[in-house]
């Protein structure tokens, strides 16, 4: 009875042990997947800012020139510095 006892106790322990060994590998896998989704959510954000000015790009620009896009920026805040001088006087 007693070598029964010890022996379910043993076996008890040894299941404990298994457990916590999984338990440790699932936290370290969760830690891990934690820090994967961060760094998802960075590029998805990154993405999408790159998304916005894309778009923006185009409807400036009505095609995808970068140059382009630029020297109407360009044009548009000089338009606007003028308009704002106009308004001063």
């Amino acid at each position: 009875m007693l070598e029964d006892i010890k022996s379910r106790i043993e076996k008890l322990v040894s299941l404990y042990e298994t457990e916590k060994r999984k338990s440790d590998g699932l936290a370290a896998e969760l830690e891990a997947l934690k820090a994967e989704l961060e760094e998802a959510k960075v590029t998805i954000s990154g993405l999408r800012e790159k998304i916005d000015n894309l778009k923006l790009q185009s409807a400036l620009t009505g095609s995808g020139d970068p140059a382009l896009a630029k020297e109407r920026i360009t044009k548009l805040v000089r338009e606007i510095d003028r308009c704002i001088k106009l308004l001063e006087k």
